[in-house]
């Protein structure tokens, strides 16, 4: 490692330098924009920590039990024969016990200790991207192999899928899934944006595939059929594990362009990770903080598939 450095010391401070460069022009360009910034209002929205009111839905009679100096249990009692159950800050508690309650009558604030609104967005973002990274795999084979087909009515399906799909822009496509298909089968909004990604993910996967299994030898098909394999199993025991790993460096960037690409279902009023960006600005105008946490956070997301691909591309090369 010490030997390499030497070798290209010159090229290693050249790098430093323009990082550095580039660090002290952002610097300046932050300054020159007079903003107040508001960093430490960020943690906020990863970890809600805070106050919630509580009220009485009917008429009926509270029951005050001292947990300790701090809280109190709060049993509500309705003529209806409901209960509601609180704890409740001691400070905050508005009632007594035995006292009566009517509808909506306030009792006091309880602590409570939950994950923001950006964490519920990077968790939909994770499950819809996950979901149509795995339904995008499976339509992309078929429609691979359908592209090679010598059967016109697979072929023909298959071109006609690709063509369509990768001729028109993904936005549309979610606004169709989601109005027109959605609206027939009375699918939910995370289900229709899940398929739109799937199959614009699937179309360019057929290409990879496809791209694949004709990168390798044909004397591999036949070799298999010489051995008594049929054209399926030749092609799910030989082909298509030496084309799956051929294709595994532009398959990583496929996927990584859909974790990006799902932050177009937000127009569809699902609350991924931009959603949950665009709620919160509307609400705090934190703007520059906000997006820059959400564009980091994508960042971590696209980093941590890629050094994935890479740890399954060595695996594979100590295989060979």
């Amino acid at each position: 490692m010490l030997k390499i450095f030497k070798k290209n010391a010159f090229w290693y401070l050249a790098l430093i330098a323009v990082i550095y460069l580039m660090g002290w022009g952002l610097k300046i360009t932050a300054e020159r924009m007079d903003y107040t910034w508001h960093w430490n209002r960020v943690p906020h929205y990863f970890l809600f920590t805070g106050l919630v009111d509580h009220y009485s839905s009917d008429e009926g009679v509270a029951h005050v039990d001292k947990i300790d100096d701090q809280k109190s249990k709060v049993t509500l009692e309705y003529k209806n024969g409901k209960k509601d159950v609180f704890t409740i800050l001691s400070k905050t508690l508005l009632v007594k016990d035995g006292s009566p309650v009517t509808e909506v009558d306030k009792i006091g604030s309880e602590k409570v200790v939950s994950q923001g609104i950006l964490v519920t967005g990077l968790i939909t973002t994770l499950e819809i991207s996950m979901y149509s990274a795995v339904l995008g795999m499976l339509i992309g084979i078929l429609a691979g192999m359908g592209r090679i087909s010598t059967n016109p009515l697979f072929k023909g399906l298959s071109t006609i899928y690709v063509e369509i799909i990768r001729g028109t822009p993904l936005l549309v496509q979610i606004f169709i899934f989601y109005f027109f298909f959605g609206t027939i089968l009375e699918l939910t909004r995370f289900t229709a944006g899940m398929l739109a990604l799937a199959f614009f993910t699937g179309a360019y996967v057929a290409e990879i595939i496809r791209a694949g299994i004709q990168s390798i030898d044909p004397g591999q098909m036949e070799a298999a059929r010489s051995l008594g394999m049929n054209y399926v199993q030749s092609m799910i025991h030989i082909i298509m594990p030496q084309a799956l790993k051929r294709t595994l460096p532009p398959m990583a960037g496929q996927f990584i362009s859909l974790i990006k690409d799902s932050s177009l279902v937000s127009v569809i009023a699902i609350t991924d990770l931009t959603k949950a960006g665009r709620e919160i600005i509307t609400t705090s105008f934190y703007v520059f903080e906000i997006w820059t946490v959400v564009a980091l956070m994508y960042l971590v997301l696209t980093f941590s598939l890629s050094m994935v691909v890479r740890y399954i591309e060595r695996r594979f090369s100590v295989s060979d």
